[in-house]
Parts: C-alpha cells; structure tokens; sequence
C-alpha cells in the first residue's frame, strides 16, 4: 500500500519561514520598538551550532545578528563578538548542568543578554554615544528571550 506524500515537505516550509524571519523581523524591530530583540535566543542557537557542528544554525544566526545590527543601527559584530565571548568563557562549564535541561538555555540566554547590554553600555562611554535607552523595554526583551528559550 502506498502512501500519500504531502504537497509540501516540512524542512522546505519550516526554513522558508525561517529565512523570512531572519530577513524581515529585525526590520519590524527598527519600526515597532516593543517587539523583543531575541538576542540571548540567537546566541544560544549559535552555541548550540557550534557545539554540535551545525552550519545552518551557525548562518542562520550570524545573518539575523548582522541584520539587526544594520537595521537598529547598533554596532557591528558586537552580538557575535559578545556570544562567542560567553561561549568561550561559561557555555562549557554550563554544560555539566545536564541533569537539568532548562538550566543551561535559561543561563545562557541571561548571561547572553546582560553581557551584551554591559558590552553595549561600555561601547557607549568609550564612544561617547547613546545607542540604546535603559528602560522596561529591555526587561522585557529579557522576559520574552527567556519564555521563547523555554518553549523551543
């Protein structure tokens, strides 16, 4: 008896909703300033790229980190260079907490996100700029990396 192949496969549609998302999100960020930056999201899936040897998460991270940076006017290769620093420096002694599974991805994304807003903070007064504002909005980004970090 044969069986009836879907019209669509699911990797196809899943990475061409992937690809619009890592081309057009960072873009309704720069327009709806509520929406959440999901950088400690995007740092943990290019650890996790790096760990276990996947490109396509490594590109795919790389890209959407790139495209923020361009479309928020941040500064360049400051999310790659600070979740390659967190990797280097805690990513491998989190990996012990293997008995709990929600540990390593809630820890990450939280040393994720404050690193970067300590790299960001001390880039501005170096600089002298203002290339972000502290306000809820960036707990709530926090809040929201963490829930999507839960989820997937």
């Amino acid at each position: 008896m044969r069986k009836h192949k879907p019209s669509i496969k699911l990797p196809f549609l899943l990475w061409t909703l992937t690809v619009i998302f890592i081309v057009f999100y960072p873009m309704l960020i720069s327009i709806y300033v509520f929406l959440p930056l999901l950088i400690g999201v995007m740092g943990y899936l290019l650890m996790l790229g790096i760990e276990n040897e996947k490109k396509s998460y490594i590109f795919a991270s790389l890209v959407y980190f790139i495209n923020l940076e361009i479309n928020l006017s941040l500064p360049y290769f400051l999310t790659i260079i600070t979740s390659l620093v967190v990797y280097v420096l805690f990513f491998h002694s989190l990996l012990h907490l293997r008995k709990c599974k929600l540990c390593t991805p809630i820890i990450t994304v939280i040393l994720l996100d404050f690193f970067y807003l300590g790299s960001l903070l001390t880039y501005d007064f170096i600089f002298q700029e203002t290339t972000i504002m502290l306000d809820n909005i960036l707990l709530y980004s926090l809040v929201i990396d963490l829930l999507v970090v839960v989820i997937l």
